[in-house]
């Protein structure tokens, strides 16, 4: 505890007494020495400054509170009483009168002595962490906190747990009001994180001393799995885990702590050990300027009347005479704070000095703007003191804001304290047992989202047998192809690992869930990774492409060979005899049908879509209807050719052109309703062949194309029964047996077509139309054109009409 007093005097008074002589633990507190030489630094730089205070000079007087609820209200009370005196009610204290009142490095320190110093409207500056608990300005009006706010650390804590990907780690609190606060957020956020709590171990801190604690607390902690313990609480609290660890003795357990708990004090050198390897998260606090140089420059003979730092100095520095006798030529001769290990002092300020030394600085700019007004309303006499009365320092430090010399600005006003930044440092000691703090990371609450967390894996030394980063888990880790399945009745952090299923991959560790590969992308055999698919279609450059195109373009060919035939000897008996239009008609048509294959072959597009089944059909349509006229017009030859029979005008060719082309014009009328409703379309399957993606048509509408193939068989089937039901008339005159034939074959083709194609896929479904369209028009060429072109081209003189006649006359002769 600080107080600080005006003077009129130059300098500043030295105060203080010896140690309690029970409190057997003080020497090894070396490190808390810094706050009071960070407040005699502070005092000295602002008696320095001939603008901040100009007429007022600034003393103080330095209280041990000995980390005990008895002892801070003892020296509260020798401090209200003035001159070290305990006389409640009493003060003697002149013309230096206090004025504020600087203390609590811990929560409860500051309890206790707000109770009781605001009996007495003493502004109450406390330095120690932040604690909402002491923001209530009902039970403390005269209290002021100058730390920054820390309701992000647990943030922090737990974005490093997502980093590293500890998903089952201990934690260690105070059991307090502020440990309870802090532990139900981290664990709030673990959660939403799905970062499970392996275990939570709480310390007492029923009596706040430093003594060997009775609780085997450090035994349990090491004695758990958890590689990685998270700890929450204050210097003093959490000495006990000091007492309580094994000694010599290293724990090979990742500690992550708060900068409320310096893990570098302790009492003996081999304590550090357990913790070797920790991170700690520190204030992001600004170097104050010339702090390094005044510690550079402290000693006992500098500062002779201050009998703390003569102690501190003999017992730090190993000296063998008495403090009393410390001579600086032998004991410390060119001796420096600077040489000290981190065990005994930090160079660096700490977290709690520099609040403090911005506490201070408070009060030093509450007095200035109380002095400028009390100057405005009546100039001060020369050798007049003033002095101000506690009480009146408040109206100022509600609302007061400066900037310090390291370029921060400091708010009063806890509603504008802003959101503290953290270093993360890295404690490690050395072979040599030099020990160290590395800055390895940096959180930054308020920084944008991917900048607010930073960390240098390479930096950090771990306190691990292996020197790797640990890993932190209830389960072993999935690996990739793998997903993690949660197990009945454990925690979400324990689980076992399943393979993806079909079609998903996992290709990180751990991962929760399995993702699908992209439409165009497919999972590889260990499902780890997507591999991009291969685009492919029935193109013309492959084996089976080419053999189709081969097939299509012989086939056609062939056909426009029996056309060129008939038109060569179209004048004879047999092409005259089977109405020569209809053969033409039907020859053309085979010849596109064949063609109209090739449609089929190659990369669709959309033009190719819409003229494939459409193109199809209608030739299909003309080339069955050619044949359906061919077969009306037989049976109507033979039952309706009698002499002076009104029957003989339906033999004409006009009737058999009307049917090929009412038949073929409702057909076009089917795909023009097709094309105009729901056309087809070009479209990638991606679900048929995992590997490959299939480029094809979408036919729009299956109705429509199951409408126009229907009409296609219908016409068909009319032709086939014809043709049947006339295969006993002369086979000189008709073609009825071949036309039975030809219909039986494209029936056949076309009925196979049908659950063929529904059960294919891919490629599959093309290949198979394309059969079907090359298998029914060879079938429908073959059975009726190639007979006759024997005939004509191998068989001439039956190609007679004399042949014919006696032909005939055999036939009728069977006939009866």
């Amino acid at each position: 505890m600080y107080s600080v007093e005006v003077s009129d005097v130059t300098g500043a008074e030295f105060f203080g007494n010896k140690p309690d002589k029970e409190c057997k633990n003080y020497k090894w507190l070396y490190k808390n020495y810094q706050q009071a030489l960070t407040l005699m630094f502070a005092v000295e730089e602002i008696n320095r400054d001939p603008q901040l205070l100009p007429n007022l000079t600034l003393g103080y007087h330095l209280y041990n509170t000995y980390h005990s609820d008895a002892s801070t209200l003892e020296s509260s009370l020798r401090w209200l009483s003035g001159q070290g005196q305990l006389i409640p009610n009493y003060s003697c204290w002149g013309r230096e009168q206090p004025v504020a009142v600087l203390g609590g490095g811990t929560s409860a320190l500051s309890v206790q002595m707000g109770t009781l110093l605001e009996l007495y409207r003493y502004s109450q500056i406390i330095y120690g962490p932040f604690n909402p608990i002491l923001s209530d300005k009902t039970q403390f009006p005269s209290l002021y906190q100058m730390a920054l706010k820390d309701s992000s650390l647990h943030k922090g804590m737990v974005r490093l747990m997502t980093h590293f990907q500890w998903t089952w780690v201990a934690l260690v609190t105070v059991d307090d009001l502020r440990g309870e606060e802090f532990l139900k957020e981290l664990t709030l956020e673990m959660a939403s994180h799905g970062i499970c709590v392996s275990f939570t171990e709480k310390i007492p801190v029923s009596e706040r001393r430093h003594a060997e604690s009775q609780e085997p607390f450090m035994p349990r902690i090491l004695a758990s799995t958890t590689k990685v313990i998270f700890i929450h609480g204050d210097t003093d609290s959490l000495m006990i885990l000091r007492y309580s660890q094994v000694t010599y003795f290293r724990s090979w357990k990742v500690w992550v702590t708060a900068f409320y708990w310096d893990i570098t004090m302790r009492p003996r050198l081999i304590d550090g050990y357990t913790f070797h390897g920790a991170l700690t998260f520190s204030h992001l606090t600004s170097d104050v300027p010339g702090f390094k140089a005044f510690l550079r420059t402290v000693n006992p003979a500098k500062y002779s009347n201050d009998i703390v730092l003569r102690e501190f100095w003999h017992s730090a520095f190993g000296c063998t005479d008495e403090p009393k006798k410390l001579r600086q030529e032998k004991c410390s001769l060119n001796a420096s704070l600077e040489t000290l290990p981190l065990l005994f002092f930090d160079m660096a300020m700490s977290d709690l000095s520099y609040t403090l030394y911005n506490s201070v600085y408070a009060v030093a700019w509450a007095l200035h703007v109380m002095s400028l007004m009390k100057s405005g309303k009546r100039p001060i006499v020369e050798g007049e003191t003033w002095g101000p009365h506690p009480w009146q320092l408040h109206s100022f430090l509600k609302n007061l804001q400066f900037n310090t010399s390291a370029g921060d600005w400091v708010f009063l006003d806890e509603n504008r304290l802003p959101e503290s930044q953290y270093n993360i440092l890295n404690y490690v000691i050395f072979d040599t047992d030099t020990e160290t703090l590395v800055k390895v990371g940096q959180f930054s609450p308020n920084a944008e989202p991917g900048q607010d967390f930073t960390i240098n894996e390479e930096a950090i030394v771990w306190g691990l047998s292996d020197f790797k980063i640990p890993c932190c888990s209830c389960s072993e880790s999935c690996g990739p192809g793998f997903r993690q399945a949660p197990l009945e009745g454990e925690p979400i952090c324990c689980f076992g690992c399943s393979r993806c299923p079909e079609g998903e991959i996992s290709n990180q560790m751990n991962m929760k869930h399995c993702v699908k590969c992209p439409e165009d992308e497919y999972p590889n055999k260990e499902r780890n990774q997507c591999l991009h698919k291969i685009v492919t279609f029935l193109d013309a450059s492959e084996p089976l492409g080419m053999i189709l195109t081969c097939v299509a373009l012989s086939f056609s060919l062939m056909t426009a060979l029996i056309l060129w035939v008939f038109v060569k000897f179209q004048d004879t008996p047999i092409v005259k005899a089977n109405n020569r239009a209809l053969s033409y008609t039907l020859l053309i048509s085979l010849t596109f049908c064949f063609l109209c294959s090739l449609l089929f072959i190659g990369r669709p597009s959309s033009a190719t879509c819409l003229l494939r089944q459409t193109t199809l059909g209608i030739v299909f349509t003309v080339a069955v209807s050619s044949i359906l006229a061919k077969t009306v017009m037989v049976v109507l030859a033979f039952r309706l050719t009698t002499p002076g029979s009104r029957g003989r005008m339906w033999v004409q060719s006009r009737v058999s052109n009307s049917v090929v082309i009412i038949c073929s014009g409702i057909q076009v009328i089917l795909c023009g309703i097709w094309l105009g409703i729901a056309p087809p379309f070009p479209e990638m399957d991606t679900s048929s062949e995992p590997d490959r993606i299939i480029i094809g048509c979408n036919e729009g509408s299956v109705l429509a194309f199951y409408f126009v193939l229907g009409y296609m068989g219908f016409l068909a089937l009319c032709s086939f029964t014809v043709a049947f039901l006339a295969r006993n008339l002369p086979d000189t005159f008709n073609e009825a047996k071949f036309i039975t034939f030809s219909m039986l074959v494209f029936c056949s083709v076309w009925v196979s077509f049908l659950p063929t194609y529904q059960s294919a896929k891919g490629k599959a479904m093309v290949v198979v139309e394309i059969f079907s369209i090359l298998a029914s028009s060879a079938g429908i060429m073959s059975c009726i054109f190639i007979p006759k072109c024997y005939l004509i081209l191998l068989k001439p003189e039956r190609n007679t009409q004399e042949s014919i006649k006696n032909n005939n006359a055999n036939s009728k002769g069977r006939n009866h």
